[in-house]
């Protein structure tokens, strides 16, 4: 298979790995099939993510775009973040092979998953259609577990 150098170098240099033991939004999303679990942890303050990281437990597709999804989403708006989609974070790696497309690309549910667990800590009302996949396919299913 062939990685574009910016999927190598995510996956060698993985930005902001890790926990954030304080975070104010917690989200957990995978695949149980093919085997890919991201963790995002968020800071939010003022209403904008000033920290994130993630842990992620996959192949180096799912890791690379992890890394890519956090470097895109830190500095911006809650709102501005939840714009975030998979096909936003693949065409910022300069594509991945389209056999790890469907399973390895969590970045989207992960995001909107932690600011999911933000908003109910925080008792903020929100329409759970803000937080749904923007894209058919295994975003819903990774997300529900029905892959």
């Amino acid at each position: 298979m062939d990685y574009s150098e910016k999927v190598l170098d995510h996956f060698t240099n993985p930005r902001n790995v890790g926990e954030i033991p304080d975070a104010d939004g917690v989200g957990t999303v995978g695949n149980p099939k093919c085997g890919d679990i991201m963790k995002m942890f968020l800071k939010i303050e003022d209403g904008v993510i000033v920290d994130c990281k993630f842990k992620t437990f996959g192949c180096g597709a799912a890791i690379a775009t992890s890394s890519m999804a956090t470097e895109l989403i830190k500095g911006k708006t809650i709102e501005e973040a939840l714009q975030l989609t998979n096909k936003a974070v693949v065409e910022a790696l300069d594509g991945l092979p389209a056999v790890k497309i469907h399973c390895s690309v969590l970045a989207e549910e992960a995001v909107k998953s932690a600011v999911a667990d933000y908003y109910k800590r925080n008792n903020i009302p929100f329409d759970a259609k803000l937080l749904e996949c923007t894209e058919e396919g295994c975003c819903h299913l990774a997300a529900h577990g029905e892959h």
